[in-house]
């Protein structure tokens, strides 16, 4: 189960031993500055180039890979002409070489302004608020150096996960999140390599906007746009005490922003993206309540061969996790929507989505308890006092039943959940509060099979 050796600076002699290629689950390995010699195993040098894992050689003087060793004991034998041939055809491919990559990144940069004018054009006439200066930037790559520049030593940490500490920063005045990668993160290189290559190319008004990475040796950190009102679940807790109580009307605009930025991901991708990991922690909110969608980690993209689904390992947190994606492990659109159905349900009711009860432990069984007795009161969140639309809250808890059903079939598209809601959005501004009495009774069954 070992995934990160450091063997560094030992002055280890001999081989690199071949049993280190068969340490499934290794993800980091460091043999830097010592004295190996021979070749690097061909199955360690297959796996760093594809990826899985991060081999670290540098400073071994007489280390080779797998089947250049006899090649350098034939060099030794060739004249000093060809030497000196060979030595000004390497300068002449090195040219060459950084000719293209330069013609490359151009073609690039060409490629990441076009998606970014692309997909500022296609934002409807509601959704014209001004554009955050950092999100019409390319993401860029900062050194350790600028990360300790930005982040003031790391002074003020404004947050912690799985992943690591995130830090407080600040770029050109401006204040940004700085996220650092923990040595101790289970498997926290491969969603550092997933979220920057999701973000990188991935730009929308409803996902986090990444600023910027660093990837310099054991230090790995994202940059992001600061959201300066926290996470959802914060404000519905009551832990955030700088921001206002959110009202029905802001819950259902939250619900609507997070809404559109999944449908996003699913449907206004070129290769549709299921994020895997939904949950009222993972929608921040900036300083104008916007929510906006963050931590692409644990996300998937759907293979472009037809099929609707991704046979994978289950990943993704209790409560929030589909389980029909948890007993078959296979990842579609719906374990996406199923997730924000539980993210729907605790902004209507504000309670704890697992509870110590077994039968009535989830907070779906519980919201379908109370359904039963028609009272839309014993549903949604006390401490709004009723002050909101019936017909709002009803569809409300409507659509979220229909995002949780067990059934994946039976559940609806985000495409669809986003005009459900922007339906109960327009509803509650609509039309003044009209309190629901205790005894008022509404025939639940008609209202969930409405659909």
């Amino acid at each position: 189960m070992l995934e990160k050796l450091d063997l560094s600076n030992n002055s280890l002699k001999g081989d690199v031993p071949d049993f280190l290629s068969q340490l499934q689950h290794l993800k980091i390995l460091n043999l830097e500055k010592n004295d190996l010699s021979g070749s690097i195993p061909s199955a360690l040098v297959l796996k760093s180039r594809n990826g899985s894992l991060s081999l670290s050689v540098g400073q071994n003087p007489l280390l080779c890979q797998s089947g250049q060793c006899n090649e350098k004991e034939k060099k030794n034998t060739i004249t000093p002409i060809v030497s000196s041939i060979c030595g000004v055809l390497i300068l002449l491919i090195a040219v060459a070489i950084l000719w293209i990559f330069k013609r490359k990144k151009s073609k690039v940069e060409k490629f990441t302004d076009s998606v970014a004018v692309n997909h500022q054009s296609e934002v409807s006439p509601q959704s014209t608020e001004k554009v955050n200066s950092f999100q019409q930037r390319k993401s860029q790559m900062y050194s350790y150096y600028d990360v300790l520049q930005i982040t003031n030593n790391y002074s003020r940490i404004i947050g912690k996960g799985g992943f690591g500490t995130v830090y407080l920063g600040s770029i050109d005045d401006t204040p940004v999140a700085v996220k650092m990668l923990s040595p101790s993160a289970v498997h926290g290189y491969q969603q550092f390599q997933a979220e920057v290559k999701l973000l990188i190319r991935v730009h929308h008004k409803n996902l986090t906007s990444l600023i910027g990475y660093c990837n310099e040796g054991t230090n790995k950190g994202l940059i992001y746009e600061y959201m300066a009102k926290g996470n959802l679940r914060e404000h519905l807790s009551g832990k955030h005490n700088e921001s206002p109580f959110l009202s029905w009307k802001d819950r259902l605009r939250v619900a609507v922003d997070a809404a559109v930025g999944l449908e996003y991901l699913h449907n206004g991708c070129k290769t549709p993206i299921i994020h895997r990991d939904v949950k009222s922690s993972n929608i921040l909110l900036n300083e104008h309540f916007q929510a906006k969608l963050s931590d692409f980690g644990l996300s998937k993209v759907v293979p472009d061969d037809g099929r609707s689904h991704v046979s994978t390992v289950v990943a993704g947190t209790l409560g929030y996790l589909d389980p029909h994606y948890h007993s078959s492990n296979r990842l579609t659109q719906k374990s996406d929507v199923y997730s924000f159905g539980v993210v729907l349900l605790e902004i209507i009711t504000n309670q704890a989505v697992m509870a110590g009860n077994e039968e009535t432990g989830h907070i779906s069984e519980r919201v379908n308890l109370m359904i039963s007795k028609g009272d839309i009161r014993a549903i949604v969140d006390s401490s709004l006092e009723g002050n909101f639309d019936i017909n709002s809250a009803w569809k409300a808890v409507e659509i979220a039943m229909a995002c949780v059903s067990p059934n994946p079939n039976e559940r609806p598209m985000m495409s669809a959940v986003v005009i459900e809601l922007q339906e109960a959005l327009a509803t509650e501004l609509a039309k003044g509060y009209s309190v629901a009495p205790v005894s008022e009774n509404v025939d639940s069954e008609f209202m969930l099979s409405a659909r």
